[in-house]
């Protein structure tokens, strides 16, 4: 049997905070993540804005444990990213990650991975579909739904573990402004049942819908670490004041 997460959503968080310092991430040659500190509390829904190649998903990568940093500390309340805090958490990318089988199996696998009994599981499984508007589809293989449908899919089968914290990379990126609105209303039920938010993006409107506090990457750096209102009102750095206007920002 596997082991269990360490909690349950709605529960107080067994995961927070989390505590980044000088963490630096380098690949051939190059410093992509550079000496980054951060500390991120319970309680709070954060974005992680910045332009393309600023280092945004690739930090999501380093704090999940997907990928080791060259150097510095990562830790969920002073564990490391390993098996056991993954097991809290559940990360959604960009492009969904979709096993070959049916929309409901890919739910079912992944609760019996994290320990869930079968009468769980089929409950749990039931209820996940008809939250994400895919129980006319359950029997259907995963891979033949639209774009939008199996971003809701692969949402709906990471919540479907009850995860502490939803790590969340650019989900809507390539959806189209109704799919965007059903992904972003699954994601703001979770986070009202008290699951952590950490969502990446480069849309800034999406970023003022979801964010109580904003971290801005710039060069694999933190340029900015605020509150959403003062970050958007009165930004303090001049890359995230060019990003904000519209700018090319280098």
């Amino acid at each position: 049997m596997l082991e269990r997460p360490i909690t349950r959503h709605g529960a107080v968080s067994a995961l927070l905070p989390l505590v980044v310092e000088d963490l630096v991430f380098e690949a051939g040659g190059r410093r992509l993540i550079d000496g980054i500190d951060l500390t991120l509390e319970a309680g709070r829904r954060s974005v992680i804005l910045g332009p393309n190649g600023s280092g945004k998903s690739l930090f999501l990568r380093l704090i999940h444990g997907l990928i080791p940093p060259t150097s510095g500390r990562i830790a969920w309340n002073g564990r490391p990213p390993g098996r056991e805090v993954r097991l809290s958490q559940a990360m959604v990318f960009q492009q969904p990650v979709l096993l070959r089988r049916s929309v409901a199996a890919n739910i079912d696998y992944a609760l019996a991975a994290h320990g869930f009994d079968k009468a769980a599981r089929r409950a749990r499984t039931e209820q996940m579909l008809i939250e994400a508007g895919l129980e006319h589809l359950a029997r259907q293989p995963a891979r033949r739904l639209s774009g939008g449908e199996q971003q809701r899919l692969a949402l709906a089968r990471a919540l479907a573990v009850e995860p502490d914290v939803l790590l969340l990379d650019e989900p809507t990126s390539s959806l189209d402004p109704h799919a965007t609105l059903r992904i972003e209303m699954l994601i703001a039920r979770a986070a009202q049942e008290g699951v952590r938010i950490v969502l990446v993006t480069h849309d800034i409107g999406q970023a003022r819908r979801f964010a109580d506090e904003v971290v801005f990457l710039h060069r694999g750096r933190i340029a900015e670490h605020a509150p959403a209102e003062v970050f958007f009102d009165e930004p303090g750095s001049e890359a995230a004041r060019s990003f904000l206007a519209g700018e090319l920002v280098l």
